[in-house]
């Protein structure tokens, strides 16, 4: 097409659940709003308490707050906008703010992918080197991995906003989608989009299954590791098995979304599966990571009980008499 018949493209449309009627639509918007404050205030619980309390002060919860932060950060990055959505019918985004979601999505999808591979060889270390943890999962290291993971997540996908820079967009504005994702971008592109689509999805797919191996690696040594723990090997299996549980919806999700030419993808199916990966998973992470521990229930109670104090002194002296 000709540089002169083209019709600069500022801003797009996001048609999210179009096909819907406004009452499902209103719906959905009030389940979403309800599974979205849930992950945050969930998420939100686990960094306080682990922030306050000396029995959450070990490597693992380190972790696990750092992965709650991350969850808090990475289903606001697209829920907010679906929620407008749904519930307003404002579907315009400006290119510019499209191409920071964008970005934004996939570095913090990357950091989601790379801490389950520190936190599955912290469990390692500690079920399988109970004697050796502590020497070497020192606060330092702590730090500097969870620093490392967000700084190289974030570096390494800048190059994806190099790739949607590289897009030329002349016709249709609508986005059969909810955020601003590859295969739409890339459908509705005017420019040939085969090698960036080849290059995008071989580093996704490199950073993904890299980070799998990794994760299924530690918890494979592990499970070999319980084997000879008679005692310990129930809780463990269903510890293990749960964690298993939420990595099969990420990264499956994940595999199935980035692993097929853009222009094979049906957006509508790309819409659902991406569902998981953006609300799904990250409203499960609390229940499996932390609220189903019993060390974080006892310190969530203790904060409940402590806070309740403070707000009803007159009730703890009552029933002190």
């Amino acid at each position: 097409m000709g540089q002169g018949n083209e019709t600069v493209v500022t801003e797009f449309i996001l048609e999210g659940f179009s096909g819907l009627n406004q009452r499902l639509q209103l719906f959905l918007s009030l389940v979403f709003l309800l599974i979205y404050l849930t992950t945050v205030m969930g998420n939100a619980t686990i960094i306080f308490l682990v922030c306050v309390d000396n029995r959450l002060q070990i490597p693992m919860y380190f972790f696990i707050g750092n992965l709650a932060f991350l969850e808090i950060c990475f289903t606001s990055c697209t829920s907010i906008k679906l929620l407008v959505i749904l519930s307003s019918g404002r579907r315009t985004i400006s290119v510019s703010a499209c191409f920071v979601q964008s970005y934004f999505y996939f570095a913090l999808g990357c950091t989601e992918f790379i801490l389950p591979v520190v936190m599955s060889f912290d469990r390692y270390l500690a079920i399988c080197q109970p004697l050796r943890n502590a020497a070497i999962m020192t606060q330092q290291l702590c730090i500097l991995l969870v620093v490392a993971a967000w700084v190289a997540c974030f570096t390494f996908m800048s190059y994806h906003l190099v790739l949607l820079s590289k897009l030329t967009f002349c016709g249709s504005n609508k986005i059969q989608h909810f955020f601003c994702d590859n295969s739409p971008l890339f459908q509705l592109s005017c420019s040939d989009t085969n090698l960036l689509w080849r290059i995008d999805s071989v580093l996704i797919l490199f950073a993904v299954l890299a980070s799998l191996c990794l994760t299924l690696s530690s918890y494979v040594c592990i499970l070999f590791c319980i084997l000879r723990m008679p005692s310990r090997r129930k809780k463990a299996f269903a510890t293990c098995s749960s964690h298993l549980t939420t990595l099969a919806i990420a990264f499956g999700s994940c595999l199935d979304l980035y692993s097929h030419p853009s222009e094979r993808v049906s957006l509508e199916t790309n819409k659902l599966v991406a569902l998981l990966n953006t609300v799904l998973y990250p409203f499960l992470n609390p229940f499996i990571y932390s609220l189903r521990n019993k060390l974080v229930v006892l310190v969530l109670k203790d904060a409940i009980a402590h806070a309740t104090a403070q707000l009803f002194p007159q009730s703890r002296c009552i029933s002190g008499q």
